[in-house]
């Protein structure tokens, strides 16, 4: 009998773990250069530690498991939930921020795709127990030195950047029940895989008022500067969207102060899929013939919380 690789993995040849490494160790580079300490964790954990952040819809994504003591694990599909676990269970003895990044081996139970395979290797990059948009920043600027690292510059990718609170201010003030947030924004993160008329179709199932759909259609065309001019009409009289828009305006200046502003833009259209962000989100994306979703991540703030820690802000990165 001949096996074959299961479908959705990789065998490493050397040359396939030449390449590896090498990715690896500017991965490592980079983020030893920036002060971040490294850490890792179990393959597996607690499925409940997956189901407190993620609902129980989530299982159905994991390659879980039950032991011989009838506990149940999953095989982890990210390491925020690990990272946030550690840093609950020693929060008050770790000097804050905390800076920590880890290159872990991660497996998803989804049907393989281009770019988005079973099992991966990622580079996670967090901040914690930060509360300003400093933070955001500097793992906005930390993935973006490790993109120069390899060669890229702005006309190779580019860091689309949004604030989760902020879309949450915008559809409150129009009268959008909450419980219909999580449909429009998976909506709005839909919005540059389908053409006008496509997602004009898709706000309109959504069966909102005719001034909502105008407003949601509109937000899905908020880009760039005019974008956010857009946004700040929008919130005219309204003090805690204005806010959120001054913080995200903060984040741009940052990033213009550390000499990444033309790396990164303002896209409504970046929500993320993760239940858990509460604040800025950004996803890195590739241009030209790779043309895809490179990277992403965002601000959690109660994710330490939910899994029985103390309140601490967080905000991360990763890209595999």
């Amino acid at each position: 009998m001949k096996f074959k690789c299961p479908r959705g993995m990789r065998d490493f040849y050397p040359p396939e773990m030449a390449i590896r490494n090498w990715i690896a160790d500017r991965w490592r580079r980079v983020s030893l250069r920036h002060a971040f300490e490294e850490y890792d964790g179990p393959i597996f954990e607690s499925l409940d530690l997956y189901r407190v952040k993620s609902g129980g819809a989530i299982v159905s994504e994991l390659f879980h498991f039950t032991d011989r003591g009838n506990r149940e694990f999953a095989i982890r599909p990210e390491m925020t939930p690990t990272l946030a676990r550690m840093v609950a269970d020693q929060a008050q003895s770790l000097k804050k921020p905390i800076k920590w990044f880890s290159i872990p081996r991660l497996c998803r139970a989804e049907r393989p795709q281009r770019g988005r395979l079973r099992e991966f290797f990622q580079w996670n990059v967090d901040v914690l127990g930060e509360d300003g948009v400093l933070a955001d920043a500097e793992c906005v600027f930390v993935a973006i030195d490790f993109f120069r690292e390899v060669g890229l510059t702005s006309d190779h990718m580019v860091f689309k950047i949004n604030s989760r609170a902020l879309l949450a201010s915008i559809l409150e003030n129009a009268q959008i029940p909450s419980d219909r947030f999580d449909a429009v924004y998976a909506v709005l993160d839909r919005r540059d895989k389908m053409d006008d008329a496509a997602f004009d179709k898709i706000v309109a199932d959504l069966g909102v008022e005719p001034a909502q759909h105008d407003l949601l259609i509109g937000l899905g065309k908020a880009k760039g500067t005019d974008g956010l001019e857009h946004i700040r009409k929008l919130l005219q009289g309204h003090d805690q969207g204005l806010k959120h828009l001054g913080e995200l305006e903060q984040l741009f200046t940052l990033l213009r102060t550390m000499g990444v502003g033309e790396f990164c833009t303002f896209d409504m259209g970046v929500v993320r899929g993760l239940a858990y962000y509460t604040g800025p989100v950004f996803e890195a994306f590739g241009k030209g013939g790779l043309k895809r979703a490179i990277g992403g991540g965002g601000r959690y703030d109660r994710l330490l919380s939910d899994v029985g820690g103390p309140p601490m802000s967080g905000t991360g990165f990763a890209t595999s």
